[in-house]
């Protein structure tokens, strides 16, 4: 198999309306197509994530929960890579979401945080 790249990350959201606004409104991802799927009583929206990123956020009556282990197999968290940490974490705090502290790669030597969707997903930002 030959593959080209990541096509997209798919979330399933427990609050549609709650999810779509963090992810459009906090994050600042573009919306590029909204679908309800009337058959399943669900939502799918395409978002836009920098330059040809794709996240599909979903929403289904009932989704089980998280298993809140981090170290539970499955993945871990989603990263997503900003030019400046500070900026970016000032611009998440003036949103209300909460932010853990800065901390350096030990491999890398590069900066990264992680904070949560609505959902608690675990989100990271990394630093270029």
């Amino acid at each position: 198999m030959k593959t080209t790249g990541i096509h997209h990350v798919a979330i399933v959201c427990s609050n549609y309306e709650k999810s779509k606004s963090f992810y459009v409104e906090v994050l600042g991802f573009s919306i590029i197509k909204e679908t309800f799927r009337s058959h399943r009583n669900s939502y799918k929206l395409d978002l836009l994530v920098g330059n040809g990123d794709r996240i599909e956020l979903f929403s289904f009556p009932n989704p089980p929960k998280r298993v809140n282990s981090p170290e539970a197999c499955g993945l871990r968290h989603l990263s997503f890579e900003v030019d400046n940490i500070d900026e970016s974490v000032a611009y998440l705090k003036s949103q209300a979401v909460q932010v853990e502290e800065i901390r350096i790669d030990e491999i890398t030597g590069k900066r990264f945080t992680f904070f949560k969707d609505p959902d608690d997903l675990p989100l990271e930002i990394y630093e270029k």
